[in-house]
């Protein structure tokens, strides 16, 4: 995406999308999403929607298929949201930013057994001396 209007663009579309999912879904496979991103090509003409879903690898499979399915339905609606001459293709995929952070965590955990909170207690110890009147 290069320049502001794709970025505003893809702001937009996903507080639209968000909200027609909300009001307007009646398929149960839609109930436990979340949009978490949104792309916008620099020619406006595709979006690539990331999607969260609570929910087995299986119910996460489901709800992409019921976005495709939906996707001439999200589109129509979306048109009649934006003012665009052309209202952009959507693409639905899952986004595995949260299992990455996930696994990223663990593999820290494995290097460094001891949490967070025992590295803060650590680093906030009453052995650290200061002078009065300095912070």
């Amino acid at each position: 995406m290069s320049g502001i209007r794709p970025l505003r663009l893809a702001e937009t579309i996903q507080a639209e999308l968000a909200e027609i999912l909300h009001r307007e879904a009646r398929d149960p496979r839609l109930h436990f999403l979340t949009i978490t991103h949104v792309e916008v090509s620099s020619d406006l003409r595709r979006a690539t929607v990331h999607v969260s879903v609570l929910g087995s690898p299986s119910e996460e499979g489901e709800a992409l298929q019921a976005l495709q399915h939906a996707r001439g339905f999200l589109r129509t609606r979306l048109a009649g949201r934006l003012r665009l001459r052309r209202v952009p293709e959507l693409a639905f995929v899952a986004d595995r930013s949260l299992e990455h952070a996930m696994r990223m965590w663990q593999l820290l955990e494995e290097i460094d057994p001891s949490g967070p909170e025992e590295r803060n207690d650590e680093a906030e110890s009453p052995d650290d001396e200061r002078p009065e009147g300095r912070c």
